[in-house]
């Protein structure tokens, strides 16, 4: 059933990508320069939010801005008419996965928190404004630059710190490739993505919810290793068997600066503030929890001190016995996106090469650019695997896997390799010497860090 779901392109999924495509090639050139065919494009995404309790908003602020007024509350509404058609075709891709794998996803009914007033977001929604009427191909260095002072007045404020980290890496990329006008391609889809998820971030109120204190045991299914260059996360896809006996799909994350020196396997010496969950990665054991932080939308904030080492799991056995029972979170609103669907699945009798499996007449593609340096996950051992635990994603119009764990035979032996399993370092030898040798540099960086403060 799974195979006949990606195989299926949902009806409307098209027309509402099209829709967004409208939006963002008119971002691309900046709503001071609409000639008719962008004005069209606007034209039609007020039309297509007539029956919607959007309708109002929308259909004043393309009019408006098709006239040649551009203000906060007119990109407020073309922000949210965008996230709106990016959540129905989330819903609608997650909605076909979940009858064919019979998974139980609880609908969203968390009662919002209003934030408090008085946050320093005029400065953002300003520079965001300047960016959209210039348009990405009118971004030089100076309008990349003036995104700073935004930034540094969220950074003082800790309420504000999600949106200040999501404007300064925005700031960033567009300073990066200043002028953009001499950039080709330019990531169109990425930094609309990002402009609206921060206008929307930036509006006066914007509400949050809150998580609950959680008790049970997390059997961990993989880990998902994020490389950039200043930062190392590690995010555990797992399942969570509550006291009350019911299992629910949920994550966890640890992440750490670093230098972009700092690369491969000696990046998990970042994470030493996190050693009872990395030690569960490397030595495929549960972990008790008590007292722990959920969010509604299924991911656990992570505090080592309410956490305590548990038996040994194997995250193959786990899945098969009970990942198709699991509950499933959905996603906060914010989040509906279809590049942020990575939905854990247990992937068995395909036919594998590197770069897809054959899922019985359906190919399925293995994203092997995810394969991260920090773990012994490889092609090779992809391309040789017998069964995958994966994450199910859905990007470039297409559905694809993730994996985080393979079963393969290897020289006539069966092997498992997940990508945690280097957590505590390397246990191939010639990974090991390599990993030795950065992380003395590791060692040095953080010790003259911890001397730079200190003084």
């Amino acid at each position: 059933m799974l195979a006949a779901a990606l195989h299926t392109r949902p009806a409307g999924l098209d027309e509402a990508l099209a829709l967004v495509d409208g939006l963002d090639d008119a971002l691309l050139h900046g709503l001071a320069r609409l000639d008719e065919t962008r004005a069209a494009h606007l034209t039609a995404l007020a039309a297509a939010f007539a029956e919607s309790p959007l309708a109002g908003p929308v259909a004043d602020a393309t009019g408006k801005i098709i006239a040649g007024t551009v203000t906060d509350q007119h990109l407020a509404a073309l922000a949210g008419a965008r996230s709106a058609l990016l959540g129905a075709a989330h819903d609608i891709l997650l909605a076909g996965v979940d009858a064919a794998l019979g998974r139980v996803r609880e609908p969203w009914s968390a009662a919002p928190v209003p934030a408090a007033p008085g946050r320093p977001l005029a400065a953002g929604r300003s520079w965001l404004r300047e960016l959209a009427i210039a348009g990405w191909r009118g971004v030089g260095t100076e309008v990349a630059a003036s995104g700073a002072q935004a930034v540094q007045a969220l950074l003082a404020d800790p309420s504000a710190r999600r949106l200040a980290v999501l404007l300064d890496g925005f700031a960033a990329e567009l300073r990066a490739t200043a002028p953009v006008a001499a950039l080709t391609p330019v990531p169109v889809r990425r930094w609309a993505d990002l402009w609206a998820r921060a206008l929307l971030l930036c509006q006066d109120g914007f509400a949050t919810t809150e998580a609950v204190a959680v008790d049970g045991r997390l059997l961990i299914l993989g880990v998902d290793l994020h490389e950039h260059p200043t930062v190392f996360r590690a995010q555990v896809h797992g399942l969570l068997e509550t006291r009350g006996g019911g299992v629910r799909l949920v994550r966890a994350s640890m992440a750490a600066a670093k230098v972009d020196t700092i690369t491969g396997p000696s990046a998990w010496r970042m994470l030493a503030a996190f050693p009872l969950l990395r030690a569960a990665l490397a030595g495929h054991r549960a972990v008790e929890v008590s007292g722990m932080p959920l969010t509604p939308g299924g991911d656990l904030i992570w505090h080592e001190a309410r956490a305590a080492p548990g038996e040994p799991a194997d995250p193959f056995a786990t899945a098969r016995v009970r990942l198709g029972a699991a509950i499933a979170s959905s996603a906060p609103p914010l989040d509906r996106h279809p590049v942020a669907i990575a939905e854990p699945v247990l992937l068995e009798g395909y036919r594998a090469t590197a770069e897809s499996f054959d899922l019985g007449g359906t190919t399925l593609a293995v994203d092997v650019s995810r394969l991260p340096a920090a773990g012994p996950l490889t092609p090779a051992l992809v391309a040789a695997s017998t069964a995958c635990l994966g994450l199910l994603r859905w990007d470039g119009g297409r559905w694809s896997v993730q994996p985080l764990a393979v079963q393969a035979v290897i020289g006539k032996k069966a092997v498992a390799v997940h990508t945690g399993d280097w957590a505590l370092g390397p246990t191939e030898a010639k990974a090991a010497k390599a990993e030795a040798a950065a992380g003395t540099a590791v060692d040095v960086l953080r010790e003259r860090a911890g001397r730079l403060l200190r003084k």
